[in-house]
């Protein structure tokens, strides 16, 4: 019988819809990088973090890209992304579910975006006391698809991975949780469709977090 102990959310496209500061930070850096991609790359790209998706870009442009510059471009992303706050509104039924949740399960956050901007979007949105654990992009060496930040988020909860469901929008957080061998449920709320998120296996695919009652009877069985 499946337990679960924790609910582990993503952050971009699960919870929140960041595609406009993530176009406009990236775009901006590599633009002035003399590195030209369409935003639908990028957007495709969505969910397995700042500097994996700069040397994708690069890869794609066929330029060369040296460590020190990666690490100038990453930053100077962040930087703007920070500032671009206003620019992210909440997922349909995130909040909701959220609120629904607390005190019943414990919840945790994993992204892949940077720590700088998480902190300070949770905090200024108000959303920060639902989350008993958040890991970032800052705090793993590996991204998704590699399944390290499900795994460290169940390590700092204290949980087994087997009592972890995730809720994720991308095709490389499908992936990630499969991988650590935790329960997940997708969702077409970001860049990919629900087709495209079924190739990947997850145990459950839903319209939307509005469908609150389907996600929760799931969750608790």
């Amino acid at each position: 019988m499946l337990m679960i102990l924790a609910v582990i959310f993503d952050w971009d496209g699960t919870i929140a819809d960041t595609k406009k500061a993530v176009i406009q930070s990236f775009q901006k850096v590599l633009t002035q990088a003399g590195c030209n991609v369409t935003d639908e790359f990028i957007l495709r790209l969505l969910g397995i973090g700042t500097k994996k998706t700069i040397i994708e870009a690069f890869k794609k442009c066929k330029k060369r890209l040296d460590v020190s510059t990666l690490e100038k471009l990453a930053e100077e992303k962040v930087t703007i992304q920070a500032e671009l706050i206003n620019d992210v509104r909440f997922i349909d039924g995130a909040i909701e579910l959220l609120e629904l949740l607390h005190g019943k399960t414990k919840i945790a956050l994993a992204t892949m975006s940077s720590r700088r901007v998480v902190d300070k979007i949770l905090l200024e949105k108000k959303i920060k006391t639902y989350f008993d654990v958040v890991v970032t992009a800052d705090e793993v060496n590996k991204p998704k698809p590699n399944p390290e930040i499900f795994l460290s988020v169940a390590k700092k909860l204290g949980v087994d991975q087997k009592d972890c469901v995730v809720i994720e929008d991308s095709i490389f957080g499908v992936r990630a949780a499969k991988k650590a061998k935790m329960t997940c449920i997708a969702v077409p709320s970001g860049v990919y469709n629900k087709k495209e998120l079924e190739q990947e296996h997850p145990d459950i695919v839903v319209n939307s977090l509005v469908e609150k009652e389907t996600v929760l009877q799931f969750i608790f069985n």
